[in-house]
């Protein structure tokens, strides 16, 4: 009998508990494995979209804690009405150990009601607020492909490599500058963070990526927003300068077209820049908490 009552006892408890493995979140905070992919657990400020941490829309926006194979992967905002991520925030600890995975392209059942906790290969069945695999199926036709925002080419586990290919961490963008400037740039910020961002003799840096959606009607397939703006940036700890705790930032971005090299600018030009699309009263745009320097004159290698 005294076995009976512990185990109802040890079921109340956990029906008390909040769902260890919910995804879809009001905040990020709301999970403490999420927070690790925010530089001291602090979220973008981003004027009518998140502010201090709350999501100001929450029926439009919302926080995904990305979850694969039992594991926060990286975080992400998702925009549900033009159906692309606002940003993905992950840590970068080294490059792929592997190839790029043929995995197939993933969706988030919660932000349709469907109560699985992980991403999850297409299956039949009615997606409103999101991109699904049809589509991008004639992308190519309007010279536009999927484009990471945590791109695969920055994680450093098998797992991790194959949680990116989820159309949450997607938008449609142009051929050329994916796989042109925008290829490059990656390229150069993953040399670099390889190069320069150590903590505790480990590689260790933060990023966040976005992306600045059209304010026009020209959508993929009549549903999925074309981004006019990408952006990213990064911060962390310089190994050169650890007894003082020396922190670097960068930033990089572009318009979703056919372009110019993506030179290194600092964080705080992107954050300029960034106040033209996300406007509010009194708050100012933080892509990163205050350690991370806005007006250091950049590098020029990259």
């Amino acid at each position: 009998m005294m076995g009976v009552l512990n185990h109802l006892s040890t079921l109340l408890l956990l029906s008390l508990l909040p769902p260890a493995l919910s995804r879809v979140v009001d905040k990020f905070s709301d999970v403490p494995q999420c927070q690790k992919f925010f530089l001291d657990g602090t979220t973008p400020n981003l004027p009518g979209i998140l502010v201090g941490g709350i999501v100001k829309d929450q029926n439009r926006y919302k926080p995904i804690c990305q979850l694969f194979n039992n594991t926060y992967r990286f975080a992400t905002l998702y925009d549900t009405f033009n159906r692309i991520p606002v940003f993905s925030a992950y840590t970068f600890s080294g490059p792929p150990t592997g190839p790029r995975p043929k995995d197939p392209w993933m969706i988030e059942p919660q932000l349709d009601g469907i109560d699985r906790p992980e991403m999850q290969k297409q299956e039949g069945g009615s997606y409103e607020h999101q991109a699904v695999q049809n589509d991008y199926r004639d992308s190519q036709n309007k010279w536009l492909n999927r484009g990471h925002l945590f791109p695969n080419s920055h994680a450093h586990y098998l797992d991790t490599q194959k949680s990116t290919f989820t159309l949450t961490n997607i938008v449609p963008q142009v051929v050329s500058f994916n796989g042109g400037s925008w290829k490059e740039m990656e390229r150069n910020v993953r040399e670099k963070l390889m190069t320069d961002c150590f903590s505790n003799d480990q590689i260790k840096a933060y990023v966040v990526t976005g992306a600045v959606p059209n304010n026009n009607n020209n959508k993929l397939n009549n549903r999925v927003n074309i981004p006019y703006l990408m952006w990213t940036a990064f911060c962390c700890k310089n190994k050169m300068y650890m007894k003082n705790k020396k922190w670097i930032a960068g930033a990089h971005w572009g318009l979703n077209k056919k372009g110019e090299a993506l030179n290194q600018l600092t964080l705080g030009a992107l954050e300029e820049k960034l106040k033209k699309y996300h406007k509010g009263k009194n708050i100012t745009v933080k892509v990163f908490p205050g350690d991370c320097p806005r007006v250091t004159k950049p590098t020029t290698s990259s």
